[in-house]
């Protein structure tokens, strides 16, 4: 039995508790705030409830996959969880709205060729096709391997086939996320489309390598789902099941130093000066706070490393709490497309924003009685992509950003300034009082090609016996890969060098 020693209690951070813990070690979670879950946390007001992390559920095996290997009651068992349908509704800046079905490649088709047009249902349906060769080529090394030292491979070869395109007398193939939409789907709502689904994690379509075509293929062939009561349930899930089997968790406690002896981690050095001696530490925290941890560079520091993890953005949230019932066939999900799509990405930079025009927002309505007070009123929740650039105790700027998030969320929320009764604005300070992360930043999905500029830092590091868990690690953010990070870091300390991912 090894000592194990958590830094941090976020989701991949619990993820790999539980694994470890079933495999027989004693496992000591170290939390400087006084709950868990990192990001995925909960506001309540006056009868209201808001999800202030992640709002919705995408790729579920990976949890139902946690719990059946950490004890006999599925994961359904414990969260009432359930699709959301329709997965999403969408209103373009020309005024176009589209509802998209769940898990439906079909359906989906049908309501793009009614809603944008004969035609157009078929692209997105042919694009589709493409983006599951480009899930199947990667699936594997991106979500379910660790990552190993050829890498490169990854980073070199863009797994997406892009159809050939004519252009200046050159035969061109889509190199980038917004190429594709540019020259396969043709169609300025069916980029927009496209776009978003980079947009959301805080990724420039004109950057994004071609592979973040595997973000929208997630979405349509595995659907989208909602924990009943909101996303915190699935955390207090996930923190019982750890608890259950005998993860000790210290809130409070903040971890100033990670210990070596011999050179290799030994344990944390807590900030009332105590250490907690361990045969291997798992660090669940952004790349910056990690090296301070250990006062060595971890990252990039090697001709064969990757990179440190990529600049991520941050999220501006608005928690709406509004009178009124929620209309019948009201969307969970809206997305309000920005009216400009080209001068958007400047709202994921650190300068220039504040003149950039409307972001593309998300708007959150779910219809769950256990985040409203009654029946009478009803909570939402609008969000869009904000620079982490540390600069939000500005009150003028999260004024102007909370005129525009309202604005921008007209056409999902009928009447919405009549019906506000009072907003909450969360901006990126808050998520990093939360999480730790450097300026709230929130990390994207990793994904192939792009010289592996959008590849994170593998779990393993250069000092042995400390691992890297959760979204600033390999495979990435959003909670799907957090999961899976649990799971490989799990899989490395339990089986050594020689683990090759889950089965």
């Amino acid at each position: 039995m090894a000592r194990i020693a958590v830094i941090g209690a976020g989701m991949g951070a619990m993820a790999a508790a539980a694994r470890l813990a079933v495999a027989g070690h004693r496992v000591v979670v170290h939390e400087r705030t006084q709950t868990y879950g990192g990001g995925v946390r909960r506001y309540e007001r006056d009868g209201f409830g808001f999800d202030t992390g992640p709002g919705l559920l995408p790729l579920p095996a990976v949890w139902r996959d946690l719990f059946v290997k950490t004890g006999k009651e599925p994961l359904e068992a414990c969260v009432d969880l359930g699709q959301v349908d329709p997965s999403s509704c969408h209103v373009f800046a020309d005024g176009t709205r589209v509802s998209l079905p769940n898990a439906s490649r079909a359906g989906v088709v049908a309501a793009l060729d009614e809603s944008l047009g004969a035609g157009a249902g078929r692209r997105w349906g042919d694009f589709l096709v493409r983006a599951r060769e480009a899930w199947d080529r990667t699936r594997r090394p991106l979500l379910e391997e660790p990552l190993w030292p050829n890498w490169q491979v990854l980073a070199e070869r863009e797994p997406y086939p892009a159809v050939p395109h004519k252009r200046l007398l050159r035969t061109r193939r889509a190199g980038t996320l917004h190429e594709i939409g540019a020259w396969e789907l043709r169609d300025e709502r069916l980029a927009c489309l496209l776009e978003s689904h980079a947009l959301a994690h805080g990724l420039d379509p004109r950057t994004a390598p071609a592979s973040a075509a595997v973000l929208p293929y997630l979405e349509h062939a595995f659907g989208m789902w909602y924990v009943r009561g909101g996303m915190r349930e699935l955390a207090r899930a996930v923190y019982e099941r750890c608890v259950a089997r005998r993860v000790e968790f210290a809130f409070g406690a903040e971890v100033t130093a990670v210990v070596g002896k011999d050179g290799r981690a030994a344990g944390v050095e807590l900030a009332d000066g105590t250490v907690a001696g361990a045969d291997h530490v798992v660090a669940g925290v952004d790349p910056v706070r990690l090296r301070d941890l250990t006062g060595r560079p971890l990252d990039g520091d090697g001709d064969g490393d990757v990179r440190a993890s990529p600049v991520a953005t941050g999220r501006f949230t608005l928690l709406l709490a509004l009178r009124g019932e929620r209309e019948p066939g009201a969307a969970h999900r809206t997305v309000v497309h920005a009216p400009d799509r080209g001068a958007e990405p400047a709202f994921a930079a650190s300068s220039g924003v504040d003149g950039a025009g409307r972001p593309t927002v998300t708007v959150l309505r779910p219809d769950d009685p256990a985040l409203r007070p009654d029946g009478a009123h009803e909570s939402a929740v609008v969000s869009a992509v904000a620079p982490a650039d540390g600069a939000w105790e500005d009150g003028e700027r999260v004024r102007h950003w909370t005129d525009l998030l309202l604005e921008a969320a007209r056409p999902a929320l009928p009447d919405l300034r009549e019906r506000l009764l009072w907003h909450e604005a969360r901006t990126p300070g808050h998520t990093g009082e939360e999480t730790g992360a450097h300026h709230g930043a929130v990390p994207a999905p990793a994904l192939a090609a792009g010289d592996g500029r959008f590849l994170h830092a593998a779990n393993t590091t250069r000092l042995p016996g400390l691992y890297r868990v959760g979204g600033w690690s390999h495979p990435g953010g959003g909670l799907p890969h957090s999961g899976m990070s649990g799971a490989l870091v799990a899989g490395l300390i339990v089986e050594g060098p020689e683990f090759r991912g889950s089965r």
